[in-house]
């Protein structure tokens, strides 16, 4: 049975061949060519890939990823698709899930909602539920500099505290599972979501940092 991650992992690829290497994405600056070489860099040097979320080594994960951006297209999304070499801890299904699945919902939506027409990744009650698991670790990660509580809301679902109520008050997130984690890690204006909450805790926390 083919694991949620790898489903995304290959529809994100199959993506790729569809709209080509110069299509946009949500990532700021970012064509398909240089989130395939981002993807490439994550499964395949990890000696790189630390710099995606440590300023200091961010240098080095530049250069290595400009060097799978020039590689011919079709190789790079093969490189994709088939994923990080076999000795790679993500190869083991339980490891891929908690590494990629979010990673590459994400992603692909940062292909879909960035053409015309805006489309959307086919959900499924298998895909939402751990999607909506996700929000809590993701959540709490990217809410570190957030100055307000926050509670995530997804109708059916349930609801989740990621974030103390603090002096500034708190604010309620309500939406889709996949929307939420769009939101919170920064693509606000692409997700579907709704923001509740005093007059000044929504405004400390619409100046909050989002993402990772």
């Amino acid at each position: 049975m083919t694991s949620l991650a790898t489903a995304q992992r290959q529809a994100l690829s199959d993506l790729f061949d569809r709209v080509g290497p110069d299509a946009p994405t949500l990532n700021e600056g970012w064509t398909t060519r240089d989130l395939a070489a981002h993807l490439a860099t994550r499964d395949r040097r990890p000696d790189a890939a630390a710099g995606i979320v440590v300023p200091a080594l961010a240098g080095h994960t530049a250069k290595v990823q400009r060097t799978y951006a020039a590689r011919p297209w079709p190789e790079l999304v093969d490189l994709v698709r088939f994923g990080p070499p076999a000795y790679a801890p993500a190869r083991i299904p339980a490891v891929d899930e908690r590494m990629n699945l979010s990673e590459f919902y994400i992603h692909h939506e940062d292909v879909l909602r960035a053409q015309q027409p805006v489309a959307h990744v086919p959900m499924t009650p298998e895909l939402e539920a751990a999607l909506w698991r996700m929000v809590s670790t993701m959540g709490r990660l990217s809410l570190l500099r957030c100055k307000v509580g926050v509670t995530a809301v997804a109708p059916g679902h349930g609801e989740q505290v990621l974030r103390k109520p603090t002096a500034a008050g708190s604010v309620t997130l309500t939406g889709r599972p996949g929307d939420l984690l769009l939101y919170l890690t920064g693509r606000t204006s692409a997700a579907d979501v709704a923001v509740e909450g005093s007059p000044e805790a929504d405004r400390v926390f619409r100046t909050t940092s989002l993402g990772l």
